[in-house]
């Protein structure tokens, strides 16, 4: 069985190749029972950011996801739930 990470560190990519990762690691992390997963993006302008939320809001696979607490994070990564089938 493969091993996914339980974060993805997307930060300093473009959007569009930090959302084809994305996409991919959430089906990796779906197929792999993860039932949460941290985002990494980075706190940056909010361009990527708003990108990964974007997508994130319109995902099968995706249950919910907020940002980390303060500390955590903050609005430098997002926490997925992930559905469970």
């Amino acid at each position: 069985m493969k091993t996914v990470d339980a974060q993805l560190m997307i930060r300093h990519l473009t959007v569009e190749d930090a959302l084809y990762k994305l996409d991919k690691y959430i089906d990796d992390a779906f197929m792999t029972h993860l039932p949460t997963v941290r985002i990494i993006h980075g706190k940056g302008g909010g361009k990527l950011r708003r990108a990964v939320h974007e997508v994130l809001s319109k995902h099968s696979l995706v249950k919910s996801f907020h940002l980390a607490d303060y500390g955590d994070g903050d609005y430098g990564v997002t926490i997925v739930e992930l559905y469970s089938y």
